[in-house]
C-alpha cells in the first residue's frame, strides 16, 4: 500500500485548516486592546435594610477597547476619556448598571504620571461634577477604579480639588 498519498492529503488538509484559522490581530492603527471601565450597580451596594450605600462596593468592571499602540499616560488618557464619553448598552442598563457619565462639558485636560502619582486635571465649565454626596462619591469611585487598574498608578490626584465634591 502506498502511504505517501494519504499522508500528503493529511498534510494538505492541515495546511488548509491553518489557513482558515483565527485571523491574526491587526497591526497599526486598527489594533485594539482591552481596558476596564468601572460603572455602578446599586443592587450590589445595599445594606441589610436595602438602602443604597453609594460606595465602591457597587462598582462593576466592563471591558472596552482602546488603540493597542497606546501605553503610559496616553493609554491612561484614552481609557479615562472612554469612561467620560462612553454610553452603556441597553443590555447593560437592563442588568442594573448605571453611570452619570458622560457629563456635559466635562473634559480631561491633562494626565500626568510621575513616580506612581497620577494627576488628572479636568475642565468642568458647567459644574457637572458636583451634586449630592451619593452621586459624587460614585462618579469619583468610577474614576479612581478605572485609573488604578494600571500597574504604574499607585495614587490618584484630581485637579481642581473642588471637582467631584458634594
Amino acid at each position: 500500500m502506498n502511504l505517501a498519498k494519504p499522508f500528503g492529503f493529511v498534510a494538505l488538509f492541515c495546511l488548509l485548516l491553518a489557513a482558515c484559522g483565527p485571523t491574526p490581530a491587526p497591526v497599526g492603527a486598527d489594533a485594539l486592546q482591552d481596558v476596564a471601565l468601572y460603572y455602578y450597580n446599586p443592587e450590589m451596594d445595599m445594606d441589610a435594610e436595602g438602602n443604597v450605600q453609594c460606595s465602591e462596593a457597587g462598582l462593576v468592571s466592563l471591558v472596552r477597547e482602546v488603540p493597542a499602540d497606546l501605553e503610559g499616560e496616553d493609554l491612561i488618557r484614552a481609557t479615562l476619556e472612554r469612561l467620560l464619553e462612553d454610553e452603556l448598552s441597553a443590555d447593560e442598563i437592563a442588568e442594573g448598571i448605571s453611570s452619570d457619565f458622560p457629563l456635559a462639558g466635562v473634559e480631561l485636560e491633562n494626565v500626568e504620571l510621575v513616580d506612581g502619582l497620577l494627576t488628572l486635571t479636568f475642565l468642568d465649565p458647567q459644574n457637572q461634577t458636583s451634586g449630592g454626596a451619593c452621586r459624587v462619591s460614585i462618579l469619583r469611585a468610577q474614576l479612581e477604579a478605572t485609573a488604578l487598574q494600571f500597574d504604574a498608578v499607585e495614587e490618584l490626584r484630581i485637579r481642581p480639588v473642588d471637582l467631584f465634591q458634594p
